[in-house]
């Protein structure tokens, strides 16, 4: 099997400076996305300059243990579920453009880590919002 010599290799996440390149790259892609765009655009109506800084903190501290990262993303997407449902699909496609994003740009033990963390973290919101839902449905039902 040949392996293309050509492209230069992928570097590891080393850093805030790669996360923001990371955590950028991801949201030129999400925003513009047929499937999961609307919602940061239209939905949650997302202001990119005050939250791209947010989730540098908080990959950041996920990837590093930087402690720059304060908390609440439960509640903003409980909050951004009730406006519209947060759906497997939507969470499929978030995971799928995640990890592109992370495989086009790094490659190392820090990279494989992102990819795992945002599994973890997309599967641990999905339970937690379904059952959010549940919740709802059982208290109005």
């Amino acid at each position: 099997m040949m392996t293309d010599t050509s492209a230069p290799p992928r570097p590891d996440l080393r850093g805030r400076a790669d996360v923001a390149r990371l955590v950028d790259q991801f949201y030129a892609t999400a925003t513009a996305d047929p499937v999961i765009g609307w919602i940061f655009t239209d939905v949650a109506r997302l202001d990119l300059p005050a939250h791209l800084p947010v989730m540098y903190d908080f990959w950041e501290s996920i990837l590093f243990g930087a402690r720059s990262y304060r908390g609440g993303a439960m509640q903003v997407h409980l909050a951004l579920n009730q406006k519209t449902p947060l759906t497997a699909e939507h969470f499929a496609r978030w995971i799928g453009i995640f990890n592109a994003t992370v495989d086009a740009q790094f490659c190392g033990p820090a990279a494989e880590r992102a990819k795992e963390k945002a599994g973890y973290i997309a599967a641990s919101m999905q339970m937690r919002l379904a059952a959010a839902r549940g919740e709802a449905q059982a208290a109005h039902g």
